[in-house]
């Protein structure tokens, strides 16, 4: 297969997996092996002692690659058939590898599990929260934004002895997704940091969204025993799921009442926020290295996070002022004829995308503000309704030259009136984008990922460019 994951597996014996998984060998001789090296669902990328994992995608079946993967030594196959090698038979291999993923976790008491969920945001303020714990102690995440059914689990086999907090991104597409997948790694601090509109496709509503990642702070345990659901005070829909919840309740917002709170909120020229965080025991000047002010909110999460599981504030400080973002998400770079490139092409949905407008407009000040648009995708009935917004957002904003890249796109070009600049692909954007650009603009690249917008960044950027603090973008 093509997917180039693989992660630990505690070394366990062959016939302990098949307890584990309920599931039957077949062509093994020796069920006493230990399975000691990382698993893959990429045959090229086994090791001695792997256990291969054979998932069935849309145009290949990881079966068909099972005797290439024990050639290169793979101890077992995990599979849903016998394959003429080792393999360890079961009915489904995703829920056998959550079974797998659930006892390896079980078998590390030390471990804090920390999970977290939202519309939008949630990597970033996932790559915050681990970045604070790292303070604390030995910190795994999960990787990127890999969230779904084959990331969660790939996650949670990335923890090993030495690992004291586990922080987990939850996604979701459907009902019973997050719960699912708090049963597979019960967390003790849960965190909902908003409901927005992504996924309204498949949720039908705001509401349905809700009721979906409020089945996070219903997975945690009881406040005696240690439960803390950390939720945004600014978000009704979220703040609402106290009542869900008999884990102790924490909220975080810039709301007077919130128990973690900023006050005094200040933005610079590069579009970096500053606030004083209040908390009840206390308050600290917090200067963001993130661009955005809709990172306040994240960081206010996070913050939250942390000083539940004990770093004074004087580190939270620190650990904020010295964070930095994942790829392709408000990364900026300057361009050696003043062009100023954000690329915030990793995703998409309208409160990230009004978000970054914003943020484009602030660090433009003064400057031509250009957006390239591309499709949010997944939004259902009213997804003709959200681009429209988007793109009157920009107009109000003043943003003066609005790209919108691709068929999906056009009702942000609809709304975005006299300034909008029509193109059918990436490469005609890259084009367009070639002819229109002037010395001290502002570029700001943002779609779905379905979209490839990072390519447009790439494409804008030069060689020797330098990121938002001078120094060489790599």
């Amino acid at each position: 297969m093509h997917l180039r994951l693989r992660w630990a597996v505690r070394p366990l014996p062959i016939s302990r997996l098949a307890e584990i998984t309920g599931g039957t060998l077949a062509d093994v001789q020796e069920p006493d092996l230990l399975v000691s090296g990382p698993a893959a669902i990429d045959s090229r990328r086994v090791t001695t002692g792997s256990l291969f994992v054979a998932l069935q995608g849309e145009r290949v079946d990881g079966h068909d690659f099972a005797a290439t993967a024990a050639a290169a030594g793979a101890a077992l196959a995990l599979t849903t058939r016998p394959v003429g090698v080792p393999a360890l038979v079961v009915p489904e291999v995703l829920a056998a590898l959550d079974a797998i993923a659930h006892a390896s976790l079980a078998a590390l008491p030390d471990v804090t599990v920390i999970a977290l969920t939202g519309s939008a945001g949630k990597t970033t303020t996932k790559d915050l929260v681990a970045a604070l714990l790292r303070r604390l102690g030995p910190t795994v995440a999960t990787p990127d934004s890999f969230n779904n059914e084959i990331g969660h689990p790939y996650s949670v086999l990335l923890a090993d002895a030495s690992t004291r907090y586990l922080v987990l991104e939850m996604g979701a597409r459907g009902p019973g997704h997050i719960a699912a997948r708090a049963r597979i790694s019960p967390p003790r601090v849960g965190a909902v940091l908003n409901v927005g509109s992504a996924h309204v496709g498949e949720f039908g509503s705001r509401e349905g969204i809700a009721a979906a990642k409020g089945e996070l702070v219903e997975a945690l345990p009881a406040a005696a025993d240690g439960g803390v659901a950390i939720l945004n005070a600014d978000d009704p829909l979220v703040a609402g799921m106290a009542g869900r919840t008999e884990a102790r309740v924490v909220t975080a917002g810039t709301a007077s009442g919130a128990d973690v709170r900023a006050e005094a909120v200040t933005t610079d020229a590069r579009g970096r926020a500053a606030y004083t965080l209040a908390t009840r025991s206390g308050q600290v000047a917090v200067r963001l290295g993130l661009v955005g002010a809709h990172q306040v909110a994240n960081s206010l999460i996070a913050a939250a996070v942390a000083i539940e599981l004990g770093l004074p504030l004087a580190g939270v400080a620190d650990g904020l002022a010295e964070a930095v973002a994942s790829k392709w998400r408000m990364e900026i770079t300057e361009r050696s004829d003043g062009v100023t490139v954000i690329n915030d092409a990793y995703n998409a949905n309208p409160e990230s995308v009004a978000a970054a407008l914003h943020a484009l407009t602030a660090i433009a000040a003064g400057r031509r503000a250009v957006a390239v648009l591309g499709e949010m995708a997944e939004l259902g009935a009213g997804s003709a309704a959200a681009h429209r917004d988007v793109g009157a957002l920009a107009a109000e904003l003043g943003v003066a030259v609005v790209v919108a890249v691709g068929p999906n796109a056009a009702p942000i070009a609809d709304a975005a009136g006299d300034r909008a600049v029509r193109v059918a692909d990436i490469g005609a954007a890259i084009d367009a984008l070639k002819g229109m650009l002037e010395p001290r603009d502002v570029v700001l690249v943002k779609g779905s990922r379905v979209v490839g917008l990072e390519r447009v960044a790439a494409a804008l950027d030069e060689h020797g460019a330098t990121n938002g603090n001078g120094e060489t973008a790599r």
